[in-house]
């Protein structure tokens, strides 16, 4: 039963690309889908109540340059809207409008500009959040400047705590996301405290702090997150189509990069094998900033910087995955850059290898995240102790010094209650040892750092590794690592 239900995962969803008549991706969410999200919130909101959600905004880089956009995961969830400077309106029941219609929903999107388009793309529009989108109720963001909304006659005004990086655009945008925001915070009285230098203790220079006025008892900035968190651990079909998608494209990339893998490369070199991979494959972006960390680079958590030029002999750590349609993979693979684990290598790697085992084993409806934790790390910190590496299990903590898994679905780490599991969650059961230079251990220890890292659905029939297709065990990286890779003649010029 759960081979057949991974073949029909996989079957669905690793073709090419499916191509629409204008020559882009038609394999998106459908608008179906995201109606029926924002009914599955509507169902959660308290009587008599409004939600106000706002799109990311543009962060710039550096002088004239942006940072590509990125749309705020739980506003593309609800819509499907990839633009900035954009708002969504959900009512709990149906309003009335000034001409006798009903409606629940509204939403604010960008001005079409062909001006604007001609620099910075064509813009979905009114029209096109009416067609594309399945919007009934669509606008220009300027309309929300002065929307008419009387939030006060809500009992519950719900929107999330607002950020401190919405520059305003002023010579550009008439609507952007800073007005918008500014606009709604007028809106339903929403009140800005400035806490002076003397009063922050010293630290730094002046500091705000945004507090709501005391008769604004309908505010509410908690109950957006909880129902997010609620709906997104559960993915749906459409959604587990191309987040395994997102995954299987990763792990062929390890694959790739398994059997491209000589002591020569440098960090960087690995990294951009990796994020090749994912392009052929039409994956947008990258789901996090690629870690691709040798010898000790490895033991750092978080390491992005993928600066060493010549990763030698050393253990290659590559903490990777691809963003498809928004979805994003999380796969770790740790392998010997020459093809071959020392006895060091092999006797952490093996025992990082049997905790991860025991955790995706373990991956079942019902269990908790905190029980999962509790398996791997017990395998780990006896390991250890058993190596001589610590003198105490308890100390084995502190080379396993983060959580063994996480939810993933439109963020890398996806919201969820993170209780008990449930059918159709994704998480990641990741598992790692790291020894930096310097421990308090033998020295033959130093610099090792492995993390294994597999993406797995959970089933009424168990779990499903979504990645299984990069290998795992080490007599399986080191056979692969054997064979010959379509880059191994590729050279470029030198231009020292």
């Amino acid at each position: 039963m759960l081979k057949n239900t991974l073949f029909c995962i996989l079957a669905l969803c690793f073709v090419t690309t499916a191509i629409g008549q204008n020559g882009n991706p038609s394999d998106y969410l459908s608008a179906q889908f995201h109606k029926e999200r924002r009914q599955a919130f509507r169902a959660l909101m308290p009587f008599n109540s409004v939600a106000v959600f706002f799109g990311n905004p543009v962060r710039n880089r550096a002088n004239d340059v942006d940072y590509v956009y990125h749309q705020d995961p739980d506003f593309y969830y609800l819509t499907g809207y990839k633009e900035p400077n954009c708002v969504l309106v959900l009512f709990s029941g149906d309003q009335l409008s000034a001409d006798g219609n009903k409606y629940n929903e509204l939403i604010y999107v960008q001005e079409k500009n062909p001006s604007e388009e001609q620099w910075t793309g064509i813009r979905l529009g009114i029209a096109g959040a009416k067609k594309d989108l399945g919007f009934s109720a669509a606008y220009n963001g300027e309309i929300f400047l002065k929307s008419g909304i009387n939030f006060s006659n809500f009992d519950s005004v719900l929107f999330k705590e607002f950020k401190e990086d919405n520059g305003d655009s002023a010579l550009r945008d008439k609507a952007d996301l800073y007005k918008l925001i500014e606009s709604f915070k007028a809106q339903i009285g929403y009140k800005t405290a400035v806490i002076s230098k003397s009063d922050s203790k010293g630290i730094g220079d002046v500091k705000s702090k945004s507090i709501t006025a005391s008769k604004k008892e309908n505010f509410n900035t908690n109950a957006i997150p909880s129902f997010m968190a609620s709906l997104r651990e559960i993915k749906g079909t459409e959604e587990l189509k191309l987040l395994t998608k997102a995954v299987r494209i990763s792990a062929i990339a390890q694959r790739e990069v398994m059997k491209a893998m000589h002591t020569g490369m440098s960090e960087t070199e690995i990294q951009g094998i990796h994020e090749f991979v994912y392009r052929k494959y039409g994956s947008e972006f990258e789901g996090y900033p690629s870690i691709v960390g040798a010898g000790n680079n490895g033991c750092i958590l978080h390491y992005i910087e993928n600066s060493k030029t010549k990763v030698e002999n050393d253990l290659v750590l590559m903490d990777v995955g691809a963003e498809y349609h928004g979805y994003n993979a999380d796969v770790t693979r740790t392998i010997p850059a020459n093809g071959k684990f020392t006895v060091e290598q092999k006797l952490i790697y093996d025992l990082v290898y049997q905790a991860q085992e025991a955790g995706i084993a373990a991956s079942k409806v019902g269990v908790t995240f905190g029980s999962l934790d509790g398996i791997a790390r017990q395998i780990i910190n006896k390991g250890l102790l058993k190596l001589g590496i610590v003198k105490s299990e308890a100390d084995g903590n502190q080379y396993f010094p983060h959580g063994l898994g996480h939810h993933i679905g439109l963020d890398v780490h996806d919201p969820g209650a993170y209780n008990a599991l449930e059918s159709n969650m994704v998480i990641t059961i990741e598992p790692g040892i790291y020894i930096p230079n310097g421990s308090n251990c033998d020295k033959k220890w130093w610099g090792i750092g492995v993390r294994i890292e597999d993406d797995i659905l959970i089933t009424p029939d168990g779990p499903l590794n979504l990645s299984v297709e990069a290998p795992r065990k080490w007599q399986e990286i080191e056979e692969l690592m054997k064979e010959k890779s379509v880059l191994s003649n590729y050279t470029v010029p030198n231009l020292d």
